[in-house]
């Protein structure tokens, strides 16, 4: 007698849905939340919108009694006048734009390379002191820039009476303040990158026989550079928009003028080119766009994966 094969186990019936129930108290806090996201980015969002929308009007409607929210008659003569025009003899737009990319990019450089070896330092080595080098970065952060100018300024100057190292009058004292200022931030945000690493990838690579700086650079590099990305961003705002320590250190130095001073020379003694200053202020903001247009990706993985360990 020969055995039945055991019948195919049949399907569970679906279980039926339940139909969702209404609840205005829900729909209503969750329409208050769009609300108020809506008006915070409207909030946001209208100076920049603003800025744009008046480096296309002519003067006699940027000043008119009756703002309104689109020009009537667009124009170019304000971007004409940025781009074309000569604010210093012998110095045109351009070079401003040229001198504010290399101290911005030099700026940008320069930190991720020093902030990451310290980063690496802090992150996987053990030394006296550590524990006061983590909290003197973190005091340096609460400092603002503009309350060591004057210290800063001292030294470059005692520095060029001593060796006669010029830092003042060119773009490098600039380079360097710019560079210092953005480190304690990079250095501890990209500490918690570094700290995330596995230590057993780089001993395996160095039980197959790979050096130091073949590890930093083919296996740390690569992971850590969505931190890399996320810290760069603030040393390029800090570096692009700066004003203050452009102002101070360069001094007269015309030629070496980067694009923020530049809109200081709109406010005249008989009156502001309003038209001027905002179609300036648009150019300036160009470069930023098109950095993060190019970075947003790595952006939001850099800040999250950095807040993981520390």
């Amino acid at each position: 007698m020969t055995a039945t094969a055991p019948a195919a186990a049949a399907p569970r019936a679906a279980r039926p849905r339940r139909a969702r129930r209404f609840r205005p108290a829900r729909a209503l806090r969750r329409t208050l939340m769009y609300a108020a996201g809506t008006a915070v980015f409207l909030f946001s969002v209208f100076p920049v919108y603003w800025m744009v929308v008046t480096a296309f009007k002519p003067v006699g409607e940027i000043f008119s009694t009756e703002p309104r929210l689109l020009p009537d008659a667009p124009t170019l003569a304000h971007f004409d006048r940025v781009v074309n025009g000569e604010l210093i003899p012998g110095v045109d737009f351009w070079s401003f734009l040229g001198n504010s990319l290399l101290v911005t990019l030099g700026a940008v450089t320069m930190g991720a390379l020093l902030s990451l070896l310290a980063a690496v330092a802090v992150a996987r080595f053990r030394f006296r002191m550590r524990t006061a080098f983590i909290l003197l970065l973190m005091v340096i952060q609460m400092v603002p820039m503009e309350a060591m100018i004057i210290s800063i300024f001292i030294n470059f100057q005692r520095l060029q009476e001593a060796g006669g190292v010029q830092m003042l009058g060119n773009l490098t004292g600039i380079l360097i303040v710019y560079t210092a200022v953005s480190l304690p931030f990079t250095i501890m945000m990209l500490r918690g990158f570094v700290a995330a690493v596995p230590r057993e990838l780089e001993e395996a690579a160095a039980i197959d026989g790979a050096g130091s700086w073949t590890i930093f650079w083919r296996i740390l590099m690569p992971l850590v550079a969505p931190g890399l990305v996320a810290s760069s961003i603030f040393a390029f705002i800090t570096a692009w928009n700066e004003f203050i320590v452009a102002l101070t250190f360069l001094g007269r130095s015309t030629d070496s003028y980067t694009l923020p001073l530049t809109l200081s020379y709109y406010f005249g003694r008989f009156g502001t080119e309003w038209g001027s200053i905002m179609a300036a202020s648009t150019l300036l903001t160009i470069p930023v766009m098109v950095f993060f247009l190019f970075v947003q990706r790595r952006m939001v993985s850099g800040l999250t994966m950095g807040a993981v360990k520390g």
